[in-house]
């Protein structure tokens, strides 16, 4: 299972998915439950492969990512995602470590604070290819 959780500089849960560079990768393939998470791969994204604008015309970074984590993100995001195979979970939750190990031991995570952002998305999402 690879986990990518969208981030603020690497450091906390980022907000709107979307517009993310930043992203940690967890690769747990190959984890168990008895070890310690391994270290995530630090991907940052170029400007033209940020969600809002990918056309899905190539490979993208995350592919093959099956949970994304992050603050919000609107309904023809999270469609375009399943599309594309991965899951997207939203929470309000600040820790990366925290919100992949509440995933892996079927936890829910927090929900997902107030985002002016998401409701900003559907109204764009109401034009959207997605």
């Amino acid at each position: 299972m690879k986990i990518a959780i969208a981030t603020k500089h690497f450091k906390e849960v980022g907000g709107h998915i979307g517009k993310s560079l930043h992203w940690l990768l967890y690769d747990l393939t190959e984890h168990h439950s008895t070890r310690l998470l391994p270290a995530p791969e630090r991907i940052t994204l170029e400007r033209d492969q940020i969600f809002h604008v990918f056309e899905d015309d190539r490979p993208h970074p995350l592919d093959g990512v099956d949970i994304m984590v992050g603050a919000s993100a609107g309904e023809g995001f999270m469609r375009h995602m399943r599309k594309r195979g991965a899951q997207v979970m939203l929470t309000s939750e600040k820790d990366p470590t925290m919100a992949v190990t509440r995933i892996m031991a079927g936890e829910a995570l927090p929900g997902p604070g107030f985002d002016i952002t998401t409701s900003l998305c559907k109204v764009r999402d109401l034009f959207s290819k997605h």
